[in-house]
């Protein structure tokens, strides 16, 4: 028996259906963020990146560079070893001080990544109240899917921000079963926003917990970056607050904030926390760093926002088809997968812009996409010149461009 048939069969299935997902060589240049290195067949190219989750760039940050070096430096690269055995290094407990801080909990469990807290957390949570039921966002991203499959209890799925499809998925339940309602505050592939309040009146109603993803909104919204909850004021009425450390802060992991007996029934029960290494120091200290800046620094949050409405602004004028959002991820609709890739090929391999093409089964088939995410750091001549760039290709593929908005620009 050839095995490798096997493999080699799983990647041609890939291919033919056209979901083959080929990575581009980047080397980020610290200090010159957006700017890149692409280590191109033809050899390295400079590339402006236009999809990256270092939403604030405080991955250069100086004082997270630095705080990053300096522990490394004193405590060494790795952290020697699992939370249990002799990985709970001091920058560690700080990280999830912070943490806590930020999100007005009492407690802060740091993972390794986020998805790994939020397939760890969800599944560990549910695990630990008896007969859970899970009611589950239809837009939710795969590390909750996963976290609720992992739980192994039931589990019912409400229609993306449909407010009476829960209550009467709620209602069903009864109030005397444990109920689980998990959700995100910033869906990342539409750009849309959860309905907080409103989950939070019908889980307080029902008398269900609220578990919410901040992944895509911490270090970006609200008075200190704590997140769309925070904004909304609403973080005080969820039980637990999950996020991560890699996108707006820059740094890696993942993590949860709740009460103390939440977070030390997660720490004493999931193996995803308990059976692997910890964060190691640096990036630990580097993590810290990037938070306690922007608890008080507002600057980057508003340059953000600044430039991603701009971005939206002039794409539409252009005649091309953003996707309406409130927040800042920006989606360009393409709506056929290899027309999608080979927009986002183009623009590399001739305008030096790399945007990674978003199709099945990420989105549904049909609403393929680019996903930008214009940054502090994208000034307005990268943002004019991404909209030339994308006209060029758009007319070059035959893609439909908006002739009404082009005549009234």
């Amino acid at each position: 028996m050839d095995y490798q048939d096997f493999f080699r069969g799983a990647v041609d299935s890939l291919k033919a259906e056209r979901r083959y997902r080929v990575f581009a060589e980047l080397e980020r240049r610290a200090g010159e963020f957006p700017h890149a290195t692409w280590h191109s067949p033809e050899g390295p190219r400079d590339v402006v990146i236009w999809c990256s989750n270092d939403y604030l760039g405080m991955g250069q940050h100086p004082d997270v560079v630095a705080a990053m070096i300096e522990t490394a430096s004193r405590m060494g690269t790795g952290a020697g070893g699992t939370r249990n055995i002799s990985g709970t290094n001091h920058p560690l407990v700080m990280l999830e001080a912070e943490l806590a801080d930020l999100h007005g909990k009492e407690a802060g469990l740091v993972f390794t990544s986020g998805y790994v807290s939020n397939q760890t957390g969800i599944s560990t949570i549910a695990k630990l109240m008896p007969d859970c039921l899970i009611l589950s966002d239809s837009l939710n991203h795969n590390s909750m899917i996963e976290g609720v499959k992992q739980a192994g209890c039931e589990k019912k799925v409400f229609r993306h921000n449909d407010m009476e499809h829960l209550e009467d998925l709620l209602k069903a339940a009864g109030k005397d079963r444990p109920k689980l309602v998990v959700f995100e505050s910033v869906y990342s592939m539409d750009g849309d926003v959860g309905k907080i309040r409103e989950i939070c009146d019908l889980a307080e109603k029902h008398w269900a917990m609220t578990y919410i993803d901040e992944v895509h909104a911490v270090g970006m919204y609200g008075p200190r970056g704590a997140g769309i909850a925070e904004r909304d004021g609403q973080m005080h009425r969820i039980d637990v607050i999950e996020g991560t450390l890699a996108k707006a802060f820059g740094c890696l992991g993942g993590y949860i904030t709740s009460t103390a007996a939440v977070v030390d029934a997660v720490r004493s029960h999931a193996a995803g926390f308990i059976f692997t290494t910890a964060l190691p120091p640096a990036i630990c200290a580097a993590a810290t760093a990037s938070i306690r800046h922007l608890k008080t620094s507002s600057t980057e949050r508003q340059g953000q926002q600044a430039q991603a409405a701009r971005a939206k602004a002039v794409l539409s004028a252009a005649g091309l088809p953003v996707m309406p959002t409130d927040t800042h991820i920006v989606p360009v609709l393409v709506g056929d997968a290899e027309k999608c890739k080979a927009t986002t090929d183009m623009l590399l391999a001739e305008h030096g812009i790399y945007i990674q093409p978003i199709n099945y089964p990420t989105v549904p088939v049909g609403t393929e996409r680019l996903r930008i995410t214009p940054s502090p750091f994208h000034n307005d001549a990268l943002i004019d010149e991404l909209a030339t760039a994308l006209v060029a290709v758009w007319k070059k593929l035959g893609l439909p461009l908006n002739r009404t908005a082009i005549a009234a620009e």
